[in-house]
């Protein structure tokens, strides 16, 4: 990140339940903010209490990349970085601050690391021939293509597998990339205590059955998701979905759903921490203090480009 440059991205990151949404819709509205989510699930429309969109707590204020396709289209990192750049040009282009509020670090990278992206059409060819192969042979190609996974959950689901071995074989091949402007962000996180984050974890999961998660993930069914892409989308609607099956039981499938989500809010750590060693400045925001205090302390000592 070059400091000497005026910052033109706010970030605002932190592991799931760790609040983020809440701090980036306030420092919104005080500093004429618009959403932009870094959630590679909240794109799918119908997918609202397994991805936490959370809308009800925007209001008012404007967001972008939530609800921009249904769950049987494949929607990639490349769409992604594509459909964030247009919004994130048009949020300057009326002179608001662009806000990027969310915890998937591959997409925040991509937009902050500028990733040289290409669109991968389906290879239906390649799908033939892997269709003959086992999980364990395709876990197999997958890693003698690229070595270096980003995304565990790439490796235990056939759908993902497939679709990141066609991605990886297409990236032998290099297309030029699309030129997007250079970003400097300021990146601000959220930090909790483990304890009290696996507890806020746990917390927000039950509320989220009570407000009827799993009703969402039949109603997905029964509108025509397969039960094999309820898997692709993993966790929530992956193990909802096998409990609907009659694989799990209930307390099961909440059980084990409860310590994958423990497990992944550390893998979202584990992602942050490669980004300070990269050397990305996180300022991170003592969750027992006033979130909304800090966050503007910092942006008090700032220099934003066009006046922010």
């Amino acid at each position: 990140m070059n400091t000497q440059q005026p910052y033109n991205l706010l970030v605002i990151l932190g592991p799931t339940a760790s609040g983020k949404t809440g701090l980036g819709v306030a420092l919104a509205r005080q500093h004429q903010g618009e959403i932009l989510s870094a959630d590679s699930r909240q794109v799918y429309r119908g997918m609202n209490l397994g991805s936490g969109k959370d809308l009800d707590e925007y209001g008012e204020v404007p967001y972008h990349l939530i609800d921009l396709v249904e769950p049987g289209h494949d929607y990639s990192l490349f769409h992604y970085q594509r459909d964030f750049f247009a919004s994130y040009q048009h949020i300057c282009q009326r002179q608001q601050l662009p806000i990027m509020v969310g915890g998937t670090g591959l997409y925040i990278d991509a937009i902050t690391q500028n990733y040289a992206l290409h669109e991968v059409a389906i290879n239906h060819p390649l799908r033939e021939q892997l269709a003959e192969l086992t999980l364990e042979q395709l876990q197999t190609k997958l890693l003698e293509l690229k070595s270096n996974q980003h995304n565990h959950t790439d490796l235990l689901v056939r759908p993902r597998l497939v679709r990141a071995i066609e991605i990886a074989m297409a990236e032998q091949q290099p297309q030029p990339a699309p030129e997007y402007p250079a970003i400097n962000p300021l990146i601000l996180g959220v930090q909790w205590p483990r304890s009290e984050l696996r507890a806020r974890i746990t917390a927000r999961l039950k509320e989220r059955f009570n407000q009827g998660m799993l009703e969402e993930v039949e109603s997905l069914h029964t509108q025509g998701v397969s039960y094999e892409r309820l898997e692709f989308f993993g966790l929530e609607y992956r193990l909802v979905a096998r409990h609907l099956k009659g694989e799990l039981s209930y307390n099961d499938m909440f059980q084990k759903l409860n310590s994958q989500i423990h497990q992944f809010a550390k893998r979202q750590d584990t992602w942050f921490r490669k980004m300070q060693r990269r050397g990305d400045t996180i300022h991170w925001l003592n969750a027992h203090g006033d979130l909304l205090e800090q966050a503007n302390e910092l942006l008090s000592h700032c220099r934003w480009a066009d006046s922010k």
